[in-house]
Order: C-alpha cells, then structure tokens, then sequence
C-alpha cells in the first residue's frame, strides 16, 4: 500500500470493516446474504452500509424496499440511502440510477469500470452537482447537460471514493458473480483504505462448489482475508410440517471451506419466509424469528463478528 493512498482515507475513514460478498457463479444468492447479514449486524447493535455494485443485477434496493429513493449531494460527495429511521443501514447502489425497476443496464464492450463504456440503458439524472457514471453516458443517452466523471474514473470507483459513509462498522460490498473486471475494479479501489475480507456464497451442489472455489483462488491471489464460507439453499423447508429436504445436495460448502482452511460460517436453507420477507422489503430478522433460516442467518452474523476483527486487524 503506497504511504500517499493510506494517508488519504477519505469518505471511507469512519469505516472499521470491509467485506466483499463474493462468489465463482451468478445465482447462488449474494444479494440475499449481503441483505441478511446487514440486518443481523444492524440487530447486533452495529451501523452497516451496503455498496452494491452488482452493475447488471441491482436487487438490493428491492429487497430493502428502497427503489426509488433518491440520491442527494452534500460536500463530501454522494449520501448514500438511509433504509430505516435510525439510520443505522445505508445503501448506495447502481439501482437508484436506474429511471425505473424495469431498465437494463447493457454495457458496451470491455469498459464497464471507464468512463468510456457506453452503457445502453436509460437512467436517472442525478440531483445538480453529482457527477454522472460516465462521459458516455451522456453522449449515449444525448443528454448534454449531465457532467463528466472526473477525470474519467469509473462508475465503481467514484462509488467507493464519493459516498460519504459516514461512520461505519460494517461496510458489505455486493459483487457482480464471477472473477471479472468488476471484482478488480472494486478491489483495487477499496484496497488503500485497509485489509478486505472476502465472505464467499456457494450451494451444495458440486458445479457451484467447484465455480466458488476458483473464487477462493482468487481471494488468495488478490489478498483478500477469507472471513469465511456460506452454503446457500441447504435444504428446503416444509412451510407446513419444517421438514428438511436436501433438494440440491448438502456439504458441499462445509467441505469447501475445509479443503480451502477458512471458516465455515453455517448453513442457509430455503424458507418461503424468507422469500417472500425479500420481496416485500422487509425485515426478516426482526420479523421471522420462528423461521427455520433465522437462527442459520444470526450464527453467520455472530461468527462474522468474531471473524471480521481478528482477521482484519
């Protein structure tokens, strides 16, 4: 780290913990771990903000019933979206760019991280003073009056530069699936302002397995500190008699973590609660605590509370 870069934390200063949600494949369920494990750690007592840099695939803002809100500008950059009364998550996401739920963001090319990728999708002007996700941007939409990105960085980049966190304890990253530029892009820029932990998402079965653990390999390769692995949709859950049923397989993500020598944090079934608590935007941790899933989602949080500090110190 290059004593300039450390030296210059930023709108990232109040921030104690960086956590990438990651993961070697598309489906296996991020965007609801990151949800989840924000909401745990909020009832933890701790102040959590998301960054959701799922560029394709923004689902965050749905899943915490706040599409639509609006971003504002202060004098230390972007405000991130405020998901409750206390204030205790926020969120920035490429969603609350979109003019509506239903755009796609298309990218032209191999630039999805510069300024010069020309994204095809419409999208929201920002209040006066932001600054757009990109010159071409502007001149693919042909709106001449929305600004350049200062001196052309990318989309992911001003997100992690320009949103005033404020003071934080967790900050959960939702990354697109895969190792692609994206992954870079985030990682690079969040590098300088500390050590990054890596929670990584599987499910059982052994193609997903065998997909997360080229993502393991690029934790190590890149540096990140594996707090730990999550199997997803480990079962279903009989809404009517909550009987376990293995539909995908079980242990693949136990097994994983072993072979790799980082934690396993615990096990997620499939609950219709759960689903259904993700549509609606609501709070599945204060509102499910009967649920079959619920005790699974509190032990990964507290693990991750035990995790986080030791490895990231």
């Amino acid at each position: 780290m290059a004593a300039a870069e450390a030296a210059e934390p930023g709108n990232l200063a109040g921030v104690r913990h960086i956590l990438l949600v990651l993961s070697g494949k598309g489906g296996v369920g991020k965007s609801t771990i990151s949800t989840e494990l924000a909401l745990a750690l909020r009832h933890a007592g701790k102040k959590v903000g998301i960054l959701d840099v799922d560029l394709c695939g923004p689902s965050i803002p749905h899943m915490l019933r706040a599409q639509g809100r609006a971003v504002h500008q202060c004098d230390s950059g972007w405000v991130p979206v405020f998901v409750d009364q206390e204030q205790s998550i926020s969120l920035m996401s490429v969603g609350f760019l979109l003019e509506s739920p239903d755009e796609a963001v298309v990218w032209r090319g191999p630039k999805k991280n510069e300024a010069g990728g020309e994204p095809a999708s419409r999208h929201r002007p920002l209040p006066r003073g932001i600054t757009a996700p990109g010159s071409g941007l502007s001149r693919s939409l042909g709106w001449p009056g929305w600004p350049h990105i200062r001196e052309e960085r990318a989309l992911i980049k001003q997100f992690v530069s320009d949103v005033a966190w404020g003071q934080l304890d967790y900050l959960v990253v939702d990354t697109p699936p895969g190792t692609s530029d994206e992954h870079m892009a985030a990682v690079e820029a969040l590098r300088p302002y500390g050590p990054l932990g890596a929670l990584v998402v599987t499910t059982p079965q052994a193609v997903s397995v065998g997909d997360v653990r080229r993502e393991l390999t690029f934790c190590r390769k890149t540096g990140l500190q594996v707090v730990g692995v999550v199997e997803n949709m480990s079962g279903f859950v009989c809404p009517h008699c909550t009987e376990c049923t293995n539909v995908f397989s079980q242990g693949g993500g136990a097994e994983l973590a072993r072979l790799a020598g980082v934690p396993f944090l615990g096990s997620v079934p499939l609950d219709p609660e759960l689903t259904r608590s993700l549509e609606e935007g609501g709070d599945f941790i204060r509102d499910f605590p009967q649920s079959p899933a619920f005790p699974a989602l509190s032990s990964i949080a507290q693990k991750v509370l035990s995790e986080a500090p030791a490895r990231l110190s």
